[in-house]
């Protein structure tokens, strides 16, 4: 694993989306797959910013989320789906065609998990996958127990992820209890993974990644030590429990 820091938030976010655009800048058909939540917002925000003055082209760029709640409309402010094309797609030239989100309002779930894989496969696999992790080591919605051969699949989110998700709804009986998400075994057939990291709350998983040698689904987020090419943007607060930082 390859670690940047960087001073803060701001830092990071300006460091990712520059390490995101030099991909795009050496393959334009790039496959990217997305994340959402606090995390990369601002990161977004930055490649928004490189598009309207570097003009960026994104025509020939294609993404898939990692996740999205079962049960949410497209339309409705928490989905995934609201929060992506408001925080960057409604803002670059990405193409809608080349938009690929799972379908939580899905009437067969499982079929749909698997359609999602396929069109993952049918355009080569992720050559990039942004992810963030949770105070509890999960990645996506992987929560801990999820096995590491789990492929897009539905899950029951953990009453962490629920509370820590509460933030954005008006009440917490609000949130979703589950979620299609895309597995492990997935995310870890990416050619590439960037994983961003920050703030105080995840100081301890940041150091359990880090520093101990275990690679157990009890610690969703130890899978990435499986993979042979992943990158840690990290701001202080975050690597400072580290015994190198």
């Amino acid at each position: 694993m390859q670690i940047i820091k960087g001073k803060n938030y701001e830092d990071i976010s300006q460091k990712a989306a520059q390490f995101i655009l030099k991909r795009i800048h050496e393959n334009n058909r790039l496959t990217l797959g997305l994340a959402t939540g606090g995390t990369p917002r601002r990161t977004y925000e930055y490649l928004i910013k490189d598009y309207e003055n570097n003009h960026t082209s994104y025509q020939t760029v294609s993404s898939f989320n990692l996740d999205e709640y079962i049960g949410l409309a497209p339309s409705d402010p928490n989905s995934y789906h609201y929060y992506m094309y408001k925080q960057l797609f409604s803002k670059i030239d990405i193409p809608k065609d080349q938009i690929f989100l799972p379908n939580g309002l899905a009437t067969d779930l499982a079929n749909e998990c698997l359609s999602y894989e396929r069109k993952i496969k049918e355009y080569g696999g992720i050559d990039l996958q942004l992810l963030g992790i949770g105070e509890n080591g999960h990645i996506g919605f992987n929560e801990p127990g999820t096995p590491f051969n789990q492929r897009t699949h539905v899950v029951s989110l953990t009453e962490s992820t629920i509370e820590a998700n509460a933030r954005f709804f008006d009440s917490i009986d609000e949130v979703p209890r589950k979620a299609i998400t895309v597995g492990i075994a997935t995310i870890l057939k990416s050619k590439e993974i960037l994983l961003l990291v920050t703030g105080k709350s995840k100081q301890a998983a940041l150091k359990r990644l880090i520093e101990s040698n275990e690679v157990s689904e009890d610690f969703p987020a130890s899978a990435l030590r499986k993979h042979e090419n992943v990158t840690i943007i990290a701001d202080e607060e975050a690597l400072s429990k580290l015994e190198s930082s």
